[in-house]
């Protein structure tokens, strides 16, 4: 089978790469903006001609989109991740190729959800930002295609790799600081929210066996279980061995925030930095993740615990 896999360079792309380079019935070609990528091009400038005549040269079975973005303005996340999205439509549709598309989507795309739910794939979207909007755009843009597709509802990926920026990743620096600086008190905020983390690994997994699979539509790719930053900060705290109290600092006034890794202030009215939470999903979100299973055979393998063992090794590396 020839794989054309498009963001192998990103924080799923890495995973989705060596699952498929392990399978060696695989073909694989990696194309994105990166040198190191087996061919440079830029999926939100380049033309669907170019990605067309391409695609006719390598003649893939299956194409792959892990690419895009997860920061920046609307201009920005319309571009990299709706813009294209739609230039990938458009050169699959005008290829003589076939291949089928797997395209990485999120949880994001259905917004904020009522606590102790699961949201299925049925469920009406109802993206809380930017981010959300410019992922369900490409998720509707794939679906109308009239392409063999499917969408896979990624929702909180962690593990090894997890952006430092993200905020799994923001808590594991902040103990990090925490522990080299000898401090016996760490102020974390917004660790109410709960969220759905599945690890990397097992969503590399999941693409792979879309990619084998004739499943189309939307699959939603989660753990099945929403878990409370606060329980999670518990969890990393056993896990790098740090001793020392963990308080919560007060929410700040005004829409959900996450001031994760607040460092300890001098004064005790200082206001804590906040940082707003990037998904747009409001205080809950949970999969149901029985489609996945269905049609998929596919089940989460990797415990949260491992996920969070792995992110703090690779901080600890940074003491």
């Amino acid at each position: 089978m020839r794989v054309l896999l498009i963001g192998a360079n990103g924080f799923i792309g890495r995973f989705v790469a060596d699952r498929l380079l392990a399978d060696p019935a695989v073909q694989l070609t990696a194309l994105g903006r990166g040198d190191d990528a087996d061919v440079r091009f830029d999926l939100a400038t380049g033309s669907p001609g170019a990605l067309t005549r391409f695609l006719d040269a390598v003649h893939p079975g299956v194409v792959i989109n892990c690419a895009g973005a997860t920061r920046g303005g609307a201009r920005d996340l319309t571009r990299h991740n709706t813009v294209a999205v739609a230039t990938v439509c458009e050169a699959l549709r005008r290829s003589g190729c076939g291949a089928r598309l797997v395209q990485i989507g999120c949880g994001s795309e259905y917004g904020p959800s009522q606590a102790g739910s699961s949201t299925a794939e049925d469920a009406v979207p109802r993206p809380g930002g930017p981010y959300g909007v410019s992922k369900l755009a490409a998720t509707e843009l794939v679906l109308g295609s009239g392409l063999d597709a499917v969408v896979l509802r990624v929702f909180s990926p962690a593990g090894p790799g997890t952006p430092a920026g993200s905020p799994l990743g923001r808590l594991a620096e902040a103990m990090r600081r925490a522990m080299q600086s000898h401090d016996g008190e760490l102020k974390l905020g917004g660790l109410g929210v709960q969220r759905d983390f599945v690890d990397v690994r097992d969503v590399a997994r999941a693409v792979h066996a879309a990619s084998l699979s004739a499943a189309q539509g939307v699959i939603n790719i989660g753990s099945g279980r929403a878990v409370r930053l606060r329980d999670a900060a518990a969890v990393l705290a056993r896990v790098a061995g740090y001793g020392g109290a963990l308080h919560e600092l007060d929410a700040p006034p005004g829409p959900l925030r996450s001031a994760i890794g607040h460092p300890r202030a001098d004064s005790e009215h200082a206001v804590p930095v906040a940082y707003p939470y990037p998904d747009g999903c409001g205080s809950w979100q949970q999969a149901d993740v029985r489609t996945a299973r269905d049609r998929l055979g596919w089940r989460p393998r990797i415990n949260l615990e491992e996920s969070l063992a792995d992110i703090w090794m690779e901080a600890a590396c940074r003491i």
